[in-house]
């Protein structure tokens, strides 16, 4: 079975978040996910509010950016989203990768290495602090809400693969969006070589952790190879034909994406798929063909 996510950052009046999560939500998505970036909506209020506006969905951050939070913050705020929305949170941590959103927020950026033991600590904390029976608020699910990590490094994905329930992969290189660029995408290769590590470093938790895959691009066209001309920003240092097998950029007709959405499946086990708000409807055509 597949799993769909939609990521929404788009800034809007309430109306407007309202109406899309409920288009989300009867389009069939089992997500609705949302970024944490500076100049997009602060991740819990529109979570709540997405909690509203719907009745079945499950609601995650995509990502919430450890490095920007203070653990015990952070815990009050995931609790406390967790219980208004009955349980029905999915929390994403991720290290943070943006040296500018860090410098306007006028944190410091520190190393990857740096980054990657704020984000061991947040998930040390948090989980101390739900056990604590003491600490109020408490999350409704218990021990607390399922728990994605999502990275590219071999020590960030070891982790995720010992700590997370579900591993998150981009298929973003790291080397071209510190700056606030696009991300450039890996080639199908690089990225079967990240799923592999992770494979090999789960071990016996390898029938129990979720994979999930974030998709930028969808883009139903009889047309491939123009749109995949248009895609060069995504993969500057790829060929036509090499974006066309990397896993998160689905061009083609909505037939041939739910083809490869398959393929990737088997292939690399991305059971999960979560697309970026401007994929929403595009994606609602491939999950009929899926379902």
């Amino acid at each position: 079975m597949f799993r769909f996510g939609v990521a929404l950052h788009v800034p809007s009046t309430r109306r407007e978040w309202v109406e899309k999560c409920r288009k989300a939500e009867s389009l069939g998505y089992d997500t609705i996910a949302v970024a944490d970036h500076l100049g997009m909506p602060a991740p819990f209020p529109a979570i709540v509010l997405a909690a509203e506006a719907t009745e079945r969905v499950r609601l995650g951050t995509h990502m919430l950016n450890a490095n920007f939070y203070r653990s015990a913050l952070a815990a009050r705020d995931i609790a406390s989203t967790d219980l208004f929305t009955d349980g029905r949170l999915e929390l994403g941590l991720g290290a943070g990768h943006a040296r500018h959103e860090f410098e306007a927020a006028g944190l410091p950026y520190g190393s990857g290495g740096e980054r990657v033991d704020g984000l061991q600590r947040m998930v040390s904390e948090l989980r101390r602090l739900f056990a604590d029976p003491e600490v109020l608020p408490r999350p409704a699910q218990r021990p607390g809400p399922p728990l994605m990590i999502a990275g590219r490094g071999d020590r960030l994905l070891r982790y995720a693969a010992r700590e997370a329930d579900i591993v998150g992969f981009s298929g973003a290189s790291t080397s071209r969006h510190e700056d606030g660029g696009l991300p450039a995408f890996a080639s199908a290769e690089s990225m079967a070589e990240r799923v592999d590590f992770v494979r090999a470093a789960l071990g016996d938790r390898a029938g129990e952790v979720e994979f999930n895959s974030t998709v930028p691009m969808v883009v139903i066209t009889n047309d491939s190879r123009a749109a995949l001309e248009k895609a060069a920003p995504f993969a500057p240092h790829l060929s036509i034909e090499e974006r066309a097998e990397v896993p998160s950029l689905l061009v083609g007709t909505a037939l041939q994406i739910a083809d490869k959405l398959r393929e990737n499946r088997e292939r690399l086990g991305f059971g999960y798929i979560t697309v970026l708000e401007g994929g929403m409807d595009a994606m609602g055509q491939v999950m009929e063909l899926l379902r």
